[in-house]
């Protein structure tokens, strides 16, 4: 876990009574896993910046950044914990995948899902193409050139590494994805561009307010290592205005 994670103080996209959402840096556990080791987690950190208990509505990878929200009670919680099951919350993010994608398209493909302990189950990703580029990099042995895509992916259904496993699994892996992906390509990026994560990047929740009624659109911009990965990609250029990040007044 990088150090600076330990001291960190999340940036606070949104927050009224009943909800806050933030913007998750990669590299850091939602909570407490009896398969890690950490010490620090979002749940613990968000905790102590507020002085209060915060409960989560939805989970992040531990790889992936974005927006997260969390109720602060336990029944704003579970009222929009309900939306996210009912699929009524728009879940958005964008994702750097190998080569160059569909305009756009569905991926229709089960996935085991071990949280359930029900074997395979409905896994439904739906996907538009932002823009593609092509760069001088000689990753692997038959190319002199490597081709990205900028992606935009919507999920319907919500299983573990869901967008990770149906973009492997059109062969399009995700550009960072250990797990997943493409080992030539991330060591590529590691060893010559010296980027080590992953670019998968939760970037708008969509959702009715369960006590106003209102919608809420909650917007996260991308971190600075995710728009160093698009700007080695050369895909920038495609990246929405809404989710570049404000550069602090020197």
């Amino acid at each position: 876990m990088p150090p600076y994670l330990r001291t960190m103080l999340f940036s606070i996209l949104f927050t009224d009574d009943h909800f806050i959402a933030i913007n998750k840096p990669p590299g850091i556990l939602m909570h407490r896993t009896r398969i890690s080791e950490d010490t620090v987690f979002v749940v613990q950190l968000l905790r102590d910046q507020l002085g209060q208990r915060v409960y989560p509505v939805h989970r992040l990878d531990r790889a992936t950044s974005g927006a997260l929200i969390f109720g602060k009670t336990p029944e704003a919680a579970g009222l929009l914990g309900e939306q996210v099951m009912d699929k009524t919350v728009e879940k958005k993010y964008l994702v750097v995948v190998r080569g160059w994608t569909p305009e756009s398209g569905t991926i229709d493909y089960a996935l085991d899902d071990p949280d359930s302990g029900k074997g395979r189950l409905p896994a439904i990703t739906h996907f538009t193409r932002l823009g593609t580029s092509e760069i001088d990099a000689p990753i692997g042995l038959r190319y002199k050139t490597a081709r990205f895509s900028l992606v935009e992916a919507r999920l319907e259904t919500g299983r573990r590494h869901q967008i990770r496993k149906h973009f492997a699994h059109l062969n399009h892996p995700v550009i960072g994805d250990k797990r997943h992906g493409d080992v030539k390509q991330n060591t590529y990026f590691r060893e010559v561009f010296g980027m080590k994560r992953m670019l998968l990047h939760a970037s708008e929740l969509e959702f009715r307010h369960p006590f106003s009624g209102k919608t809420i659109r909650i917007l996260a911009p991308v971190d600075e290592e995710f728009m160093q990965g698009l700007e080695m990609t050369e895909l920038s250029v495609f990246l929405p205005k809404a989710l570049i990040a404000a550069k602090p007044c020197k």
